[in-house]
């Protein structure tokens, strides 16, 4: 997937996350600015999530900012899929 502007999902609501994805120059690699209020508890958990979804979609070069809320795992991968998505332009948000 490549990433063509910035783009971004979710809010800073309790138990949600907000994920802002901007396309980086090729080879500049997974910039990954991570804020969590579960961070002590399971943010290595977290990190190893975002990587995992960034390896489905072949995505090598991106930054990322994520502020979570405490969302379960299934909410931040959806956050991060739709960001990709918007941030590819395969899907319209409300980031342009």
């Amino acid at each position: 997937m490549e990433l063509k502007t910035k783009a971004q999902a979710g809010s800073f609501e309790s138990s949600d996350v907000l994920i802002l994805v901007e396309p980086v120059e090729k080879g500049a690699g997974r910039i990954i600015e991570l804020k969590s209020i579960v961070m002590q508890q399971f943010g290595d958990d977290l990190l190893g999530q975002i990587h995992a979804n960034l390896d489905d979609f072949k995505i090598d070069d991106v930054r990322l900012i994520i502020n979570d809320k405490g969302a379960l795992p299934p909410t931040v991968s959806a956050r991060l899929e739709t960001a990709l998505k918007r941030a590819a332009q395969l899907q319209s948000g409300t980031l342009k």
